[in-house]
C-alpha cells in the first residue's frame, strides 16, 4: 500500500503535501509579515539590478567601439554606464545584506515557533497514541522538518522570487529590443520550468517521500535499539539486532538510491534544455548582428542577459529540487498538526478542586479503539473520601484501565467519573492530574538530577522540603552516600539506578505532589526483601490521610486496606476486606491469595 500510495500520480502532489506544507509555511509567514515583506522586498531590489546590468555593460561597449570626432562623447556614455554599473552592484550588495539578515531572523522565529508548537502536541497526544508511536521516530519527525523549514524559506524567497524576477525581467527586456528574441526565451524559459517541475513533483517528489518514509523508520529502529540496550545484553542479542537493522537499512538504502538517480535524470534533463536554449538564442543574436539589426553592444547585452538567465534556469532546477526535497522533509512534520490531539479540554472546562476525595464510576461504559466488545458496560463504583482501596484481579481483568480512566488518559463513552461531584470531563486536564499523586509500577526519571526528580511534582519546592519528602520515602540515606547526592545525575530512565532506589526516589515525588488523591502500582514484588520493606514502610505513611488506590501485584501487600475490588472481565466480581474475602469459598480472590501462598512456599523450600 506504501509504494502504490506514494506512487499515486498528479493530484496527490499537487493538493496533499505540496498544499498542506505551502499552507503551512504561508501561515507562518503571515505571523511574521512585516519581516517576510521586507525580505521579499530587499531581494527584489537586488534581482533588478542583476536584470539591469546587462544593458548597461553593453553601452559600454557600444561606447569602445565608438571612433573618430566621437570618442570624447562616447567616453561620457561610458563614464555614465560604468557609474550606473557600479551603482547597481553596490545596490545589489546592500539589498542582498538587508535580505540575509533579515532572512536569519524571519526563519529562527518561525523554526523556534514550529519546534514548540510540535513539542505542544506530541506532549499533549493521547496515551494511546504515544503507545503507538516510536519516541525516536517523532524526534526526527520534528527535527528534520525543522532544518527542512530553513531550506524551504530560503528556496522561496533567496532563490525562486529572484529567479522569476530575472525570467520575467530578461524575457520583457530582450522582448523590447527584438520581439523574436523575446519569444524564443519564453517560451524556452516556460517549457523549461514545466518540465523541471513536472519531474520533479511525479517523478522525483513520491520516490522521496517513500524513502523519507524509510528514513524515519530507521531513526526509530535505532533509537528502540539503544533505549533497550540493557535488555539486547541481557539475551547476547548484539548480532540479532545488527541484524535486523540492516534489514531496515537495505531498504532504506534502495529507496534513497532511486531517490537520488531520479535527480540526477532530472537534473542532466535541465542541462540538456538549456545547452537547446543556449543555442537557439546565440545563434539568433549572431543572425541579428549579420543582418544589422543588433550592435556589438548590442551582441553583449544578448549574451551577458542570456549567460546571467542561463545560470538562473539552472539554479531554478536546484530550487524546485530543493523545494521537492523541503516539503518531503516537512510532510511529516505538518502532519503532526492534522493529528487529533485524542482527548481535548472542553472550551468552558475548570479548574479541577479536589477537597475529600470521593470518587465514583457512574454506570461507565468504557473500549479501547478498535475494540468492539466494551471492557466496561454501565460498570458503577464509589470510593469514599479517605478510603484506601485495593484493587486485585488477573492480567487483563481492568484493573490497570481503572485508575487510567480516573486520571482521564481515555475518555469514556458513555457514563461519568466524578471526583468530589465534578465530572472529571469537564475540568482540565493538566488541573486534575495535578490533583493525584500517581507512583507506577516501572518509574520513569528524567536524566536529571535527583532533586529536581524529586522536585517534578512541585518545581517551586525548597531543598528542605525536597529533602523532607525523601526522608519520608526512605530515600535521603542512600541519596546522602552518594559523591554528588542530590545533585547526581540518574542517568536515562533512572538506569543508574537501582528499582528499589527508582521506586523510592518516585515516591518521594509523590510525598512532595501532597495530592489528596493516591495512586499506587505497587511493585515490590521484584524488590529484595530490604528495599520491600522500606518501600511498603513509605507506602503505608504515604497513603495516611488521602483517598488511596493500590494495584495489588503481591496480595499479602492489601491485608491493611480498607477494601478490595476483585475485578474479572471488566467487572468487580467481589469486593470486600482481605480477611472477608480470604474465607469465600470458591472464590476469585482466596484462589489469588491461595496460589501466591503456595508459590511462596516453594519458593523457602528451593532456598532452604
Amino acid at each position: 500500500m506504501i509504494r502504490i500510495n506514494a506512487l499515486r500520480p498528479r493530484s496527490r502532489w499537487l493538493s496533499g503535501p505540496f498544499a498542506k506544507v505551502f499552507a503551512f509555511t504561508f501561515a507562518h509567514w503571515r505571523k511574521e509579515k512585516r519581516i517576510a515583506a521586507f525580505v521579499a522586498g530587499a531581494m527584489l531590489i537586488e534581482t533588478l539590478a542583476h536584470v539591469l546590468l546587462p544593458l548597461f555593460a553593453g553601452r559600454i561597449v557600444d561606447a569602445l567601439a565608438s571612433s573618430g570626432t566621437e570618442r570624447e562623447a562616447a567616453l561620457a556614455v561610458a563614464v555614465r554606464a560604468f557609474l550606473t554599473v557600479m551603482a547597481l552592484s553596490i545596490g545589489m550588495v546592500v539589498a542582498r545584506h538587508l535580505a540575509f539578515m533579515g532572512i536569519i531572523r524571519l526563519t529562527l522565529n518561525i523554526m523556534s515557533t514550529v519546534a514548540e508548537n510540535a513539542f505542544f502536541r506530541v506532549q499533549r497526544f493521547s496515551t494511546n497514541w504515544q503507545a503507538n508511536s516510536f519516541a525516536g521516530s517523532t524526534v526526527r519527525k520534528i527535527s528534520r522538518g525543522m532544518w527542512a523549514l530553513d531550506q524551504l524559506n530560503d528556496t522561496l524567497i533567496l532563490a525562486l522570487l529572484p529567479s522569476v524576477v530575472v525570467l520575467v525581467g530578461t524575457t520583457i527586456l530582450m522582448g523590447a529590443y527584438w520581439p523574436m528574441m523575446g519569444v524564443i526565451v519564453a517560451i524556452g524559459s516556460v517549457v523549461y520550468i514545466t518540465v523541471t517541475v513536472s519531474l520533479s513533483l511525479f517523478y522525483v517528489a513520491p520516490a522521496a517521500s517513500l524513502a523519507n518514509a524509510w528514513d524515519t523508520k530507521l531513526g526509530g529502529a535505532l533509537a528502540d535499539a539503544v533505549s533497550c540496550n540493557s535488555v539486547v545484553k541481557a539475551f547476547g542479542a548484539e548480532a540479532r539486532e545488527d541484524a535486523r537493522l540492516a534489514g531496515i537499512v537495505g531498504k532504506w538504502r534502495i529507496r534513497t538510491a532511486r531517490t537520488w538517480v531520479r535527480g540526477t535524470n532530472n537534473g542532466t534533463s535541465q542541462n540538456a534544455m538549456v545547452v537547446i536554449l543556449r543555442g537557439a538564442v546565440i545563434g539568433l543574436v549572431l543572425w541579428l548582428w549579420w543582418q544589422g539589426q543588433a550592435s556589438p553592444g548590442d551582441v553583449t547585452f544578448v549574451l551577458t542577459s542570456f549567460f546571467v538567465l542561463e545560470g538562473y534556469l539552472l539554479d531554478v532546477g536546484m530550487h524546485v529540487r530543493n523545494l521537492q526535497r523541503s516539503v518531503n522533509d516537512m510532510e511529516e512534520l505538518v502532519g503532526l498538526e492534522d493529528q487529533p490531539l485524542g482527548i481535548e479540554d472542553q472550551p468552558d472546562a475548570q479548574p479541577m478542586r479536589i477537597g475529600a476525595g470521593e470518587i465514583r464510576f457512574d454506570d461507565v461504559t468504557f473500549h479501547y479503539a478498535g475494540h468492539d466488545t466494551p471492557l466496561y458496560e454501565d460498570f458503577s463504583v464509589t470510593i469514599a473520601a479517605g478510603e484506601k482501596i485495593g484493587l486485585v484481579g488477573h492480567s487483563g481483568s481492568g484493573k490497570t484501565t481503572f485508575v487510567k480512566l480516573i486520571q482521564r488518559l481515555y475518555d469514556v463513552n458513555r457514563g461519568r467519573i466524578l471526583i468530589d461531584g465534578q465530572d472529571i470531563a469537564h475540568v482540565t486536564q493538566s488541573s486534575l492530574r495535578g490533583e493525584i499523586a500517581i507512583v507506577q509500577q516501572e518509574p520513569i526519571l528524567f536524566h536529571r538530577s535527583l532533586a529536581e526528580n524529586i522536585a517534578y511534582a512541585r518545581p517551586g519546592a525548597s531543598m528542605e522540603e525536597i529533602m523532607e519528602a525523601a526522608r519520608l520515602a526512605n530515600a535521603h540515606d542512600f541519596i546522602a552516600r552518594m559523591a554528588k547526592g542530590y545533585q547526581t545525575l540518574v542517568g536515562e530512565r533512572g538506569v543508574k539506578l537501582s528499582g528499589g532506589e527508582r521506586q523510592r526516589v518516585a515516591l518521594a515525588r509523590a510525598f512532595l505532589a501532597n495530592a489528596p488523591v493516591l495512586i499506587l502500582d505497587e511493585a515490590t514484588s521484584s524488590l529484595d526483601s530490604e528495599s520491600e520493606a522500606l518501600i511498603q514502610e513509605a507506602m503505608e505513611r504515604l497513603m495516611e490521610g488521602r483517598t488511596a488506590i493500590v494495584i495489588a501485584h503481591r496480595l499479602s501487600t492489601v491485608r491493611s486496606m480498607d477494601r478490595l475490588l476483585v475485578f474479572e472481565r471488566g467487572q468487580i466480581a467481589e469486593e470486600g476486606t482481605h480477611d472477608v474475602l480470604v474465607r469465600r469459598e470458591n472464590g476469585i480472590y482466596r484462589r489469588l491469595f491461595e496460589r501466591q501462598a503456595m508459590e511462596l512456599a516453594k519458593g523457602l523450600d528451593f532456598a532452604a
